[in-house]
């Protein structure tokens, strides 16, 4: 293995030789193997060992290990112990997820800190496997089948050509030392229950199975490099980036063929994953949307609009309502707002008017607006709805949703950033002129 180990290094990864790498060492078969691979190549690597105290004694008997078996290689060693338990409750995952975002966060910080430029993990052919069916379960189309990947920006898996049974075996042959993993035999995972369960028999039916599925990924990844071409295509042709986050045009998208199959090309990178609900808000009001867990699409007239989801937590947080007593003349948050006595009118902007200081009454208030919202636009004699207004404004939802107003005595001054109210102009009785300034 050693000598094939090698020409891969050399063919496939010989970048990795002048560089400064991490190790991710959890004391296990996998990646003790890859430490002694490396070692004996004479690369330049220290070692990481993250604790997850998950396993009492266990766990501190693994720290050890690793400890010792850097000492023995003459390499550096970085451990960390973490309260997964803690973590994951705080965080509402499993502890599985829990270990693997502490592992990756550290992983991350170690990088930066020390100034490595790889990290190396010891995923093999097998694992790449079980992803390869845990993904096929989940439905996670092409992308999700085609595997691990060996680079992936700073994490490498020199490994991963090669397959358990093999690694197994270098261990036995150079009279290696690991640590086992008891949860590794509970089949309450399923990737425990495809290792422990199913490959066995899948080998056995196909003995070349490594090598084909090898073959397979390098066929499926060709695919999805081609995909991702034509996706850039149409992402030229359909989707408009804004301030807010991204236009998706319905009927642009919908002119092509197959246009869920690139719905859920476009959206898979913000977390949607249930295809028929969005592909439900193509013919859907105006108003509906769907959630991923980190970001919001709604169906707004002829587009769809991707933005990041607020969290409940900034939700409580978000300031909406502000009083402004007589003396307040300006604030900064959430945005500036200013007033100022001036001698005359200058040019009104977006973000400019000018009233009769005289009209207002105080408290003033800044609010977001509300359904049943009435104000006299600039220029007319008749009241109007702002639900009207914005119609005729043509104000996609996503912008309707940051709209502020400012009101006197219940009467609005100003739909800030749109149309002051007529009532509070400056007109030829007008003794102090109050120019309005904001940020928003």
């Amino acid at each position: 293995m050693l000598q094939k180990f090698t020409e891969h290094i050399d063919s496939k990864l010989s970048f990795l030789k002048d560089k400064k790498l991490l190790i991710a060492c959890s004391g296990g078969v996998d990646s003790v193997v890859l430490t002694h691979l490396l070692h004996s190549l004479q690369l330049n690597i220290a070692l990481a060992h993250c604790n997850f105290s998950l396993r009492g004694t266990d766990s501190d008997g693994d720290e050890a290990f690793v400890v010792d078996l850097a000492a023995k290689l003459d390499c550096k060693i970085h451990t960390q112990i973490f309260d997964t338990k803690k973590y994951a409750k705080e965080h509402k995952l499993s502890t599985q997820m829990a270990a693997r975002d502490l592992r990756y966060q550290w992983f991350d910080e170690l990088l930066k800190e020390s100034k490595y430029d790889y990290l190396l993990t010891g995923h093999h052919a097998d694992d790449d496997i079980e992803t390869f069916f845990i993904n096929l379960s989940r439905g996670s189309g092409l992308r999700g089948l085609t595997g691990i990947p060996e680079v992936n920006d700073t994490i490498v898996r020199p490994l991963l050509s090669f397959g358990r049974d093999a690694i197994l075996k270098y261990a036995k042959k150079h009279t290696l030392y690991w640590r086992e993993d008891s949860s590794n035999a509970s089949t309450d995972y399923l990737r425990n229950k495809l290792r422990i369960n199913v490959l066995p028999e899948y080998k056995e039916a196909a003995p070349g199975l490594i090598q084909s599925f090898q073959k397979t990924r390098q066929h499926l990844e060709g695919a999805q490099h081609l995909i991702e071409d034509y996706m850039s295509l149409v992402y030229n042709l359909a989707v408009t980036e804004v301030s807010e986050g991204y236009h998706i045009d319905i009927q642009k998208l919908t002119t092509l063929p197959n246009t869920p199959a690139l719905l859920y090309e476009l959206l898979f990178p913000f977390g949607f994953t249930d295809l028929q609900a969005v592909e439900d808000l193509l013919t859907a009001q105006s108003g509906k949307q769907v959630f991923s867990k980190t970001h919001r699409l709604l169906k707004d007239r002829k587009v769809l609009f991707l933005t990041e989801k607020v969290s409940k937590k900034d939700e409580k947080t978000a300031i909406n309502k502000i009083f402004l007593s007589k003396n307040e003349k300006k604030i900064t948050i959430p945005f500036l707002f200013e007033i100022k006595s001036i001698e005359k009118i200058g040019n009104s902007m977006p973000t400019t008017i000018y009233v009769d200081a005289d009209k207002l009454e105080y408290p003033l208030l800044l609010r977001k607006w509300c359904e049943g919202d009435v104000f006299q636009p600039f220029g007319m004699e008749g009241k109007k709805k702002l639900s009207k207004f914005f119609k005729d404004e043509k104000l996609s939802l996503v912008a309707k949703e940051k709209v502020w107003v400012l009101c006197s005595a219940n009467k609005i001054v100003w739909v800030i950033g749109y149309r002051q109210d007529d009532r509070f102009k400056v007109d030829t009785n007008t003794k102090e002129i109050f120019k309005i300034i904001t940020s928003l």
